[in-house]
């Protein structure tokens, strides 16, 4: 019996599969089934604190709609360089029913035209952009996965150059002879300089995790990671984070084989060169259940990192853990006075400078999921507080991206349930170290009764953007972007 937790869309599931081994499924991000209109919105104040602003977002935008005939579309990753200056990345449906991957760049406040990527290479019609990241303005990369008309699923990156996006180049072919690859996470350090990690199939019954580099411009060859952990045969990097070029750190999860649990474990590159994955939280994952969600590292070797592991009662829990000069520390739980009912998660990390973080994820109440945040001040990690209480009155919420502009100014997005049971997509914002609001986004264009913000980056304090889908009158999804100020 093998055990792994999913990473998807909202959906925090564990999967027992029986039988043979399994893999780690990222899942799309479909709209829910439900079109109910939204009630009237309340905001709510969290940990009972004075609040300020942190800025204002403007309204919701719809991107790539004439791209989109096919009515299924969304963004999945934001970046952004300066303010007014980002970059996103995502899927939509062509009207013949076929996925295919997108970007779009704001310039200068203004968000242009979508743009396709890996047409050519996307013969079977499965494409997606999972990560953008951008260095400065007009320069970043992305990567994701695109399928091949044998039905083979591979990894690529594109750059994107001077505001000019060039041609997707396929990573990993040499390792993916089980066919199935993709790009999960991709960070730059500077422009031209990035790294990347996600998982490719050497054969059919297994799966392992790699990284792939950017030097000056050129990507080289995916290198696997976590071999030696991996004796199970199911790995994957999910989150990658670049203090400085070449000066990275990249976290995920393996399968012990001689005890068929799932482990969590963090990886570290120095000036260029990738080493060994170390696990972190096997004191608390004591169900064999773990993974590192998110890495991010305010400046080289000094991040942090967070994720879940399951503890003896099979509770999931969430966790954080600190790199400090190069050494990762002890993992350490956040959020167990919250979740009461035996469910959480940080599925987002974002750090300013060494030491001052946010994170945000997801507890288990004793009805239902609630979205919470926590700080680390100073290289401690503090409370975590709930927020959205007030208009999650479908008792269902998750805050999924947090991006910090500077130390104590940072933004989360994520969704909540309203009493009809469609989901609506919020932002909330930290001002000097104080979280907010939290605000709903997108109503005039939710008509269908169903939003998600899967998204947020922001690239000084007060100046963010964010990204996600909605469903119109249709109960067709449509891709959009939000911005403050």
């Amino acid at each position: 019996m093998d055990i792994f937790a999913l990473r998807g869309r909202s959906l925090r599931l564990f999967l027992v599969l029986s039988g043979g081994a399994g893999v780690v499924l990222v899942l799309s991000a479909a709209a829910p089934s439900s079109a109910a209109a939204a009630p009237a919105l309340t905001p709510t104040v969290t940990g009972g604190r004075a609040t300020t602003s942190g800025g204002t977002w403007g309204p919701a935008k719809e991107v790539a709609a004439a791209l989109n005939t096919g009515g299924g579309a969304a963004i999945n990753s934001v970046s952004c360089a300066s303010a007014g200056n980002c970059s996103a990345g995502g899927y939509y449906t062509d009207s013949s029913g076929n996925q295919q991957a997108f970007v779009i760049n704001e310039t200068n406040g203004a968000w242009g035209k979508a743009t396709e990527v890996a047409a050519a290479l996307n013969t079977l019609g499965v494409a997606a952009i999972n990560s953008v990241s951008c260095a400065s303005a007009g320069n970043c990369s992305a990567g994701g996965y695109y399928s091949v008309s044998s039905g083979n699923q591979q990894a690529f990156v594109i750059n994107e150059t001077n505001g000019a996006w060039g041609k997707a180049t396929e990573v990993a072919a040499a390792l993916n002879r089980g066919r199935s690859a993709r790009i999960e996470s991709v960070s730059c350090g500077s422009a031209g300089n990035c790294s990347a990690g996600g998982h490719y199939r050497p054969g059919i019954h297994s799966q392992q995790a790699f990284v792939v580099n950017e030097t000056s411009g050129a990507w080289g060859k995916a290198t696997e990671v976590a071999a030696a952990l991996n004796t199970g045969g199911s790995a994957a990097i999910s989150s990658v984070s670049c203090g400085s070029p070449g000066n990275c750190s990249a976290g995920g999860h393996y399968r012990d084989g001689s005890t068929h649990s799932q482990q969590a474990f963090v990886l570290n590159e120095t000036n260029g060169t990738w080493g060994k994955a170390t696990e972190v939280a096997a004191a608390l994952n004591t169900l064999g259940v773990a993974a590192i969600d998110s890495v991010s590292c305010g400046s080289a070797g000094n991040c942090s990192a967070g994720g879940l592991y399951v503890d003896s009662f099979d509770h999931a829990q969430a966790f954080v853990v600190n790199e400090t000069n190069g050494t990762w520390g002890k993992a350490t739980e956040v959020a167990a006075a919250l979740d009461t009912g035996g469910g959480a998660r940080i599925d987002s990390v974002s750090c300013a400078v060494a030491g001052n973080c946010s994170a945000g994820g997801d507890y288990g109440p004793s009805v239902g999921q609630q979205a919470f945040v926590v700080n680390e001040t100073n290289g401690t990690w503090g409370k975590a507080m709930e927020v959205a209480a007030a208009l999650d009155t479908g008792a269902f919420a998750e805050a999924s991206s947090v991006s910090c502009g500077s130390a104590g100014n940072c933004s989360a997005s994520g969704f909540y349930t309203d009493s009809s049971r469609g989901t609506q997509a919020f932002v909330i914002n930290e001002s000097n170290g104080t979280w907010g609001k939290a605000t709903e986004v997108a109503a005039a264009l939710n008509t269908g009764g169903n939003a998600w913000t899967y998204s947020v980056s922001c690239a000084a304090a007060g100046a963010c953007s964010a990204g996600g889908f909605y469903t119109d009158s249709s109960g067709h999804g449509q891709a959009f972007v939000v911005s403050k100020p």
